[in-house]
């Protein structure tokens, strides 16, 4: 098959990656900043191995398939939900791995856009003679590495902004007291979307107002669960919260990021950056280069109406994760997002829906931003 000719995919083939995409997703908590990969080796239907990428530094999904398949990857289907590597970085290059192996046939779901990978390893799989073809259940696998996909096309990472609101769209009383809007069971299933964020940025206010933790905590039955603790992140212009609150207790990492001109407080310990501030307000996107280089892949926004609309302002939120509750709280009280000068209906920002959940007593809906047209 040439390589420019579309590739057919049997049932067994598309049963095979589904497999694959599912045990890659098992990854979501540990990978980072690594993508997700997951590996399937079979003779036709029949499964002789399979393995996923569990966390930086470890073997390969690929690897540990070939390992479970032993002498029987010699002449079978591998399935992988991303290219495998060609090069040598914390472990050994993939494609090398199954060129030694023996496989027959290699069927990727997608190219890995990463720079030192990019075709490269498909490449090497066709040179030692073997069969490859690329694209099988692409948009599904795109979907689950979003984040790193994000950072390595586009140079910034998927933006996620978490709100809690009423049935009347609000964020919080006008005293700000927001707890709790949403119910016990959303506020824990909040925890399982910070699980998978590479970063959970907020903002000085919110770090005095409500003194947050942003840390993981799972609940009953899944404390035996690993992950890698997200980054928490304070835009703060002045550095004015890094003496106090409960966002530099605990084991997981914390980034001030503040104004050039700012002091840092004696004996500060945690991380800081400088990103330029424009009357008053961050340049969100050099924020989110800022997290880029940390090699962030998925940042989760936990933030006040003023931060959330400036994200949303900015053209810079991929994905609205809203957690409506069915109560009131009146038109004094604070809106989901602030500083949106939207004047007319030609200039509403319109979402699309792309999934709605039962949650205890609210209702999740996870939305994402439609495009203007050109």
């Amino acid at each position: 098959m040439s390589a420019s000719t579309p590739p057919v995919f049997s049932a067994t083939d598309h049963l095979h990656m589904a497999r694959a995409l599912r045990l890659a997703e098992r990854g979501a908590w540990t990978t980072r900043p690594n993508p997700m990969v997951g590996c399937v080796v079979a003779h036709g239907e029949e499964v002789v191995g399979e393995g996923w990428h569990v966390r930086a530094g470890e073997p390969h999904a690929e690897v540990l398939a070939l390992q479970a398949a032993a002498g029987r990857a010699k002449g079978a289907t591998a399935y992988v939900t991303l290219e495998p590597c060609a090069h040598t970085g914390r472990t050994g290059p993939c494609a090398h791995a199954l060129i030694d192996a023996g496989v027959g046939r290699v069927v990727a779901a997608m190219r890995d856009p990463f720079p030192q990978v990019d075709g490269a390893g498909f490449d090497a799989l066709r040179e030692a003679g073997i069969e490859v073809a690329s694209g099988l259940m692409e948009p599904q696998a795109r979907a689950l590495n979003r984040g790193f996909l994000s950072r390595i096309e586009r140079g910034r990472p998927w933006v996620r902004v978490k709100l809690a609101t009423s049935l009347d769209g609000r964020s919080a009383l006008a005293s700000g007291d927001s707890k709790w809007i949403s119910c016990e069971a959303s506020r824990a299933d909040v925890m399982r979307w910070r699980a998978r964020a590479g970063a959970i940025v907020t903002g000085a206010g919110t770090v005095l107002a409500d003194d947050p933790a942003l840390t993981v905590r799972l609940g009953d039955g899944e404390t035996d669960r690993d992950f890698v603790p997200p980054l928490r992140v304070v835009l703060d212009p002045g550095l004015a919260t890094t003496a106090r609150g409960r966002v530099r207790e605990g084991d997981a990492p914390t980034l001030y990021i503040h104004a050039p001109d700012a002091k840092a407080t004696r004996g500060m310990s945690a991380q800081a950056a400088a990103v330029e501030v424009r009357a008053g307000r961050f340049d969100l996107h050099a924020v989110l280069r800022v997290l880029a280089e940390r090699q962030v892949n998925e940042v989760q926004v936990e933030a006040g109406a003023t931060l959330a609309g400036g994200f949303m302002e900015a053209g810079l939120v991929d994905e609205l994760l809203l957690y409506v509750a069915p109560v009131l709280l009146g038109p004094e009280a604070r809106p989901m997002f602030g500083g949106l000068d939207i004047d007319s209906m030609t200039q509403r920002m319109q979402l699309k829906i792309v999934e709605t959940r039962r949650v205890g007593e609210d209702l999740r809906l996870l939305l994402q931003p439609v495009a203007a047209p050109a």
